[in-house]
């Protein structure tokens, strides 16, 4: 299958001329589209393809969070137009170098560098300062078939609900690889249903390295790829699905898990059982997200979470 891929040329430099930005040029390209720099904070990308669905409530998420001062960037979609039936968006620079350019890339260290960690607080610090929207409870986590916050009005009882619907999709797979797994999804969702009622904040929800970008500092400078799991939540959440997918594949990932869910639950006051309540729930609900047969490495990573066995309530 022949993947169409927007590639930069000349006509679209000039075109961004015309339209008022002199100093106009290439950027970056990939499959959604390829993109330009206009002009200081300012990029214009030429989508590939039909216009990615979801678009205006994308848009209306991303400037829900742009309205609350964070010490980093965010996305913002500033204007949309179509020219000779291709979709242009015109968004905020984001800036800065990611941590790693793999999503929970080999860390080879044993210890977790300090500057990662202050980061990482930074970062979930500050998006648990950003209220839950009408606009994000309207979002569905990737590989879902409807609004995660449909027919809820708590955040546990809407994930309780995908973790049932999640592991009805290729619940004996899961099964195959998890023993007891019947079990421990019944007592997952009774945990999440007896949790009392909790702060509702944005969720990004896939806080790996690439998607956190920092300043020769080591401070964090953007926050991108909102979409695989955001939504309105606890940004207890947010603190444990990083905690588990920060280094997913390298030599010391579960040590890493462990040592990064024990210092968002020191300083940023979350319950450890609930974390470990999250980190379950996360895994049963994102399995089969990028392949159906098991033979991919976050399958396989979701498994070995659930077998590793969390003291918590959804053990």
């Amino acid at each position: 299958m022949v993947t169409y891929r927007q590639e930069h040329t000349a006509a679209w430099t000039a075109y961004f001329t015309d339209r008022g930005h002199p100093g106009a040029r290439p950027l970056a390209a990939g499959v959604e589209g390829a993109v330009y720099w206009l002009d200081e904070g300012l990029v214009a990308k030429v989508w590939s393809g039909r216009p990615p669905a979801g678009l205006d409530l994308t848009r209306q998420v991303y400037a829900d969070i742009a309205r609350h001062p964070l010490p980093f960037g965010t996305p913002e979609i500033f204007g949309v137009e179509e020219h000779e039936g291709v979709l242009v968006t015109y968004e905020r620079e984001l800036t800065g170098a990611p941590f790693r350019d793999e999503a929970g890339g080999a860390a080879a260290e044993r210890r977790i560098p300090s500057r990662e960690t202050d980061a990482l607080l930074t970062v979930l610090r500050s998006l648990a300062t950003v209220p839950g929207t009408e606009a994000m409870r309207r979002l569905s986590v990737q590989g879902d078939d409807r609004p995660l916050w449909r027919g809820h009005t708590r955040f546990p009882a809407a994930l309780a609900a995908l973790v049932e619907r999640a592991t009805d999709r290729h619940g004996a797979l899961l099964a195959a690889h998890v023993p007891g797994l019947t079990g421990r999804v019944s007592r997952t969702v009774e945990a999440l249903h007896a949790l009392g009622d909790t702060p509702v904040t944005v969720v990004h929800g896939d806080l790996v390295p690439p998607n956190i970008h920092v300043d020769g500092e080591g401070r964090p400078a953007a926050v991108l790829d909102f979409g695989f799991f955001t939504t309105a939540g606890d940004p207890a959440f947010e603190a444990a699905v990083t905690a588990a997918v920060w280094d997913m594949y390298g030599p010391h990932a579960a040590e890493h898990t462990a040592v990064l869910t024990g210092l968002f639950a020191a300083e940023l006051g979350h319950d450890p059982e609930v974390l470990a309540l999250y980190q379950a729930a996360y895994a049963m609900t994102t399995y089969d997200l990028f392949a159906t047969d098991g033979s991919d490495g976050h399958f396989r990573w979701c498994a070995a979470l659930l077998n590793r066995g969390a003291a918590g309530p959804g053990a």
